[in-house]
């Protein structure tokens, strides 16, 4: 049987503990893995007790509350509040979501909160999204004509415009690709299924006229054939997105041009 052991310091250990204020009735915990680079090391998971009847429903209102009043020293992302910007993805209660739509009560017992898994960590929950983004850059993604542009702007048909449901709701979060052991395993190569969801919003879009060219990007052992529909991207996705569903629409398009 494989062993297998991680790298040296990256194991996290025992960090510090804060209190929740005396008389504090509904106090609940949350674990949270922090790590700063300039000061090297393990990283550590540090616990703050939290008096819900003092903070907002999610988990984004807790750690904001922490950031605010406890450690300001604690980092992450977050912008819109709202479900839409997907900036505060990340690792809670075991599974990748959004902290903005995450109800604490949701979640029993200590609410354990990490960074997105499998990513390199820049500080405390920020996960180094830079080959990602290369990743989705490497797509194209916009409208590709070679037709003039029309006086005014490209028509759809209704039935056309219901093909992309499904695909232009995802706010690039990541959930999927870091839920996904293709994409661990070959991150380097496997363009992971959130940027081919993306891929598929242009193929299937009516307005679109690259499909050949698109296809011929993604014609690939890796970029496109590493996913084997583990299904944990449509699984852990906090939009209620399929993105294997994109993928297999993708494959069914590159059989029936041979």
């Amino acid at each position: 049987m494989a062993e297998l052991t991680l790298p040296a310091g990256s194991r996290p250990k025992p960090g510090r503990s804060f209190k929740a204020p005396a008389g504090a009735k509904r106090v609940k915990t949350f674990k949270i893995y922090r790590w700063d680079p300039d000061q090297g090391g393990n990283p550590t998971i540090d616990s703050y007790e939290i008096d819900l009847d003092a903070c907002g429903p999610m988990v984004l209102d807790a750690i904001i509350k922490i950031k605010n009043e406890i450690d300001s020293t604690l980092t992450f992302r977050r912008s819109c509040r709202e479900g839409v910007c997907g900036s505060c993805s990340m690792n809670i209660d075991g599974s990748n979501t959004l902290a903005c739509t995450k109800f604490i009560s949701e979640v029993k017992g200590d609410v354990r909160i990490y960074p997105l898994p499998h990513m390199s960590v820049i500080k405390d929950l920020v996960p180094d999204l830079t080959q990602i983004f290369a990743q989705y850059q490497s797509i194209e993604p916009w409208l590709k004509t070679e037709t003039l542009p029309p006086e005014r702007e490209r028509l759809q048909t209704p039935q056309d415009r219901a093909k992309l449901d499904g695909l232009w709701e995802c706010i690039l979060c990541f959930s999927c690709s870091t839920a996904c052991p293709s994409y661990w395993w070959n991150g380097d190569r496997y363009l992971g299924p959130a940027v081919l969801l993306q891929a598929y919003r242009f193929i299937a879009d009516s307005r679109d006229e690259a499909l050949g060219e698109r296809l011929d990007q993604l014609e690939d052992p890796f970029r496109l054939y590493r996913c084997h529909t583990i299904m944990n991207c449509t699984k852990t996705c906090p939009k209620g997105l399929n993105p294997a569903k994109a993928i297999a629409e993708i494959k069914k398009l590159m059989m029936e041009r041979r």
